[in-house]
């Protein structure tokens, strides 16, 4: 593992500060992730943004998910701060960041839930999550970015 990088902070023009930039919250993030299938790259979420839906896609991101809940990786405030995120390269995606995710679609978003991204550990989840569930959290994750 490479160590972390150091940024500098100045502070009242006298002092310098070293922080540690974090394994991630960086924004915008660029990828290389696959293109999912156009028919589905296209795909507007078929569940309605409501509170059920949303409240479903929180608890399936914070504590029921599989093989991982989300939150281990993406972190709780979903900016890809999570526990597991000081160990993975590429850094895992920051929800909160308009700019990197304003142009995924969701279809896009689904593809990557369920089939994972490969060069990543983003694992896929088309066997331990069904396709309402994986729509329910595209629908939560959309919050982190409003």
């Amino acid at each position: 593992m490479q160590p972390l990088p150091v940024i500098c902070l100045l502070l009242s023009g006298l002092t310098l500060i070293p922080l540690l930039a974090n394994a991630s919250g960086i924004c915008p993030q660029q990828r290389t992730t696959p293109t999912a299938p156009h028919s589905l790259a296209e795909q507007k979420n078929p569940l309605p943004n409501d509170e059920n839906t949303i409240q479903k896609g929180k608890i399936l991101y914070h504590e029921t998910a599989r093989p991982t809940t989300c939150k281990m990786c993406h972190g709780m405030k979903g900016n890809g701060n999570g526990r597991l995120a000081p160990g993975l390269e590429p850094p895992p995606r920051n929800f909160t960041c308009a700019k990197t995710m304003n142009p995924i679609s969701d279809g896009q978003l689904f593809w990557i839930i369920q089939n994972g991204s490969r060069s990543t550990a983003m694992p896929a989840h088309k066997n331990t999550l069904n396709n309402t569930q994986i729509w329910e959290l595209v629908q939560f994750i959309r919050t982190f970015s409003k």
